[in-house]
Parts: C-alpha cells; structure tokens; sequence
C-alpha cells in the first residue's frame, strides 16, 4: 500500500488526505498546529464560502493569477461536484448573492467537522517540519524539527501560504519546496483590507455600508467595479467589496489609486436630485446641518458636510441648485486616496508562491523532482472573493491525491 505523506491538514491537506485514503493509500497527515482545519473558521467571517455555483467556464474567469494551470483540476472536480461532496459529508448547502455558497448552518466549523471526518482514516501527527527526504532523486518523506524521520512514498505539500499566520499558515511550504530546487513567486497580501490616507476613514470607523458601489480607480482609469458590502476602519476600508477590489492593485509606488464609492447607485444622477430636493423640501426651515439625515448615516454626515463645504448655519431652503448638484457629484463618487495594502498577517489570500510552470497541472506533482506534489495556496494560484479560493484548494487536492495513486495504479480514478 503506497503512503502518502500530506505536510498540513488545512482544507487542501484534509480534502488530499481523505481522496487518497479512499484510493487505497496509507496516509500520514503533519500539522503544527492544534486544530486542524484552523483557517477554515475565519473564512466567509465563520461563515465558510465553500465554492461558488457555476461553470467551469465561469469559475476561471474569476480566477486572478494563473488560471490556464487550472483548467484540468477544475474539470475534474468543478463546483457542481464540491457541492455534492459536501452535501455527501452532512452539511447542507444554500447558494446566496453572488452565487456565493455557504453550509445552511451559516457554522464554518460544520465544514471544518466534515473535512475532519474526510480524513478521518489518515494517521493526524502534530509536527513541524523541518525538511524533506530524497532518496534516489525521489522525494519519500520528511525530518520534523523534533528530529524524528518519516519514510513513504510521496509528500504533499498542503501549507497554505502566509496569510493569517495565527491560523498556522507561516510560509513553510515554500521554504521546503526551496529545499529541493523549486523557486519562489514572492508572496504578497491579496483580499486584503486597504490603507487610505486622512482621517476621514478613521473617523467613521465601524460603519458598514450595504447596497452600495465600488470603483477601483488606477491613474483615474477604472479597472475594478462591484455593488456590495463594505467597511469603514480605523486604517481605511475593509469588507468585500474592498477584498475583491484589492486583488486589482499592482505596484502602489508606480500608481495612483483611489476608491470611488457611490453611495446611491440604484439611482441616476437625476433621480438623486429629485430625491434630494424632496428631502429639502420636508427639512426646509431647518439649519442645513441637519439636512443629510435621510440620505447617509449618521457616522457619514460629519465628513460629507466638510466635503460640501456648505455653510451649516444656512437653512435647507437657502440651498440652491448648483449646491445641491454638488452634492448629488459627493454622494455618486465618494472617493478616498489609497495609500498602501494591509499587512499579510490580516490577509485572506496570499499571491505568489511555487510557479506553476514548475508543477504538473493534472498531478500537481513537480517538474523538478518526482514523488512531491503541491495543492492550495502554496501554489501561485488565487482568485477574487466568492468561494473560488477554497474551491482552487479542493480541486488541486482532489488532483494531487488522484495523480499519486495513480502512480501507483491503486485505482483508476476516472470511474
């Protein structure tokens, strides 16, 4: 019986372990930290986005690095099955705004228990590793840091990337995959929250905005845009729509970028002003202070007044038509000045990692030494947010785990 050697039991190294078990493997699962399966609690904020419900065709369009080298692991195992395997394993699934899919729960742990269960059959050691075995140009096994020495027949390298560090993913895969020739694509935070400059952020800090549009502006060319769900912080803004609008930027130090929010986008820019000038109407004696409080929060209020530059003491009734045409312009294009990315220790995604052009795309086995494989984020694969990130970790561990027992002839996978 072949034995597969899976470093990290995230969802990539569980979901391997559990598919080669099935195939008639003997697996040893390695994991440093006490939970396995960690990082999938933080996912969809506990919710756990699972996969996104559509086509192959569709899923990699959404994929932002290297979506060419997925092509085979998607077709093998695309989102329709995902769903069913997840189903299969006792959570139950509804398919939300987006196409987004979580577990009808709304438990990111029920799909941390089912992958538990998954890989139930594999041997779970808590251990670091500290390097690989070769063994006549073949990679079968690993030393620990604790000095002990496991021999088998292969090594999935499932470690995640550095993102949220405290959920065990500290960038060892990559060092290990160095070991033994692979280079490196240098990581850096993807979906990740952004830094913006002023206080104004700060200053509204915890308010979220639903319904709302954002634009991702680089040298004032659009090339992000989505209706969603933000959040203002004590740093800048976070939340979905800032996650998938961050994926878009490249060099900060090359290029100006800037968030352009429109805080009204189920209205035109003409229905806005009928809408404004109703709410004047009704305010019409009051001190033009107050004459915000039906369009944005409370929080908000402050920061658009100063950016009007309206005279606060006037009444609502002395607000004329070029004002309110201002006004209409700062509620459909919002903008804030991005200054940096947030940290990778806060990063749902990591961007870079081994290259792809040093991996087999239907294996996941290496081109530069056989018996290692690589599946999830360890590889220079990611996506935008919508579920296609765990899907990516799902499928190129289905495949890691088929490509290794069929090296082996342990079943014929394609039945």
């Amino acid at each position: 019986m072949p034995h597969l050697i899976v470093v990290g039991a995230g969802a990539a190294g569980m979901t391997a372990a559990g598919e080669a078990v099935r195939l008639g493997c003997e697996v040893t699962m390695l994991e440093h930290s006490e939970l396995p399966g960690k990082k999938i609690l933080v996912t969809g904020k506990g919710r756990c986005n699972i996969t996104n419900n559509c086509d192959e065709q569709e899923f990699l369009r959404h994929v932002r690095t290297n979506p060419r080298f997925l092509y085979s692991s998607i077709s093998a195992f695309p989102p329709e099955k995902t769903m069913e395997w997840m189903q299969s394993l006792g959570v139950p699934l509804k398919t939300e705004r987006g196409r987004r899919v979580f577990p009808v729960s709304d438990r990111a742990e029920d799909v941390r228990s089912a992958l538990c269960r998954w890989s139930g059959k594999a041997r779970l050691v808590k251990a670091s590793v500290q390097s690989l075995v070769v063994q006549e140009e073949r990679v079968v096994g690993v030393k620990t840091t604790d000095g002990k020495t496991l021999v088998g027949d292969g090594v999935l390298i499932a470690t995640g990337g550095v993102s949220y560090p405290a959920t065990g993913s500290t960038g060892d895969g990559y060092r290990l995959a160095q070991q033994v020739g692979h280079t490196l694509v240098p990581p850096v935070a993807s979906l990740v929250s952004l830094v913006t400059s002023g206080d104004e952020c700060k200053r509204m800090m915890g308010l979220a905005l639903k319904n709302v549009s954002l634009a991702l502006q680089e040298n004032g060319k659009t090339v992000f845009e989505e209706q969603g769900e933000m959040l203002f912080t004590h740093f800048g803004i976070s939340g979905p729509l800032v996650l998938s609008a961050s994926a878009w930027i490249r060099d900060l130090k090359k290029y100006s970028y800037q968030a352009v929010i429109d805080l009204k986008p189920a209205l035109t820019e003409e229905q806005l002003y009928a809408r404004i000038t109703r709410d004047f109407e009704l305010l019409a004696g009051k001190n033009a202070v107050n004459c915000l409080q039906k369009l944005v929060p409370a929080k908000m209020q402050p920061i658009l007044l100063e950016r009007w530059g309206i005279d606060t003491e006037m009444r609502v009734n002395q607000i004329d038509r070029t004002k309110r045409l201002e006004l209409v312009k700062l509620l459909k294009h919002f903008a804030v000045q991005i200054r940096q990315r947030g940290d990778l220790e806060h990063a749902v995604i990591t961007s870079g990692g081994i290259p792809v052009k040093e991996v087999a795309p239907r294996t996941m086995e290496s081109k530069k030494i056989q018996g290692l494989y690589f599946a999830g984020e360890v590889l220079d694969v990611d996506a935008y947010t919508g579920g296609y990130n765990l899907q990516i970790a799902f499928a190129t561990a289905m495949a890691a785990a088929r490509g290794f027992a069929e090296n082996f002839e342990t079943s014929d996978w394609n039945d």
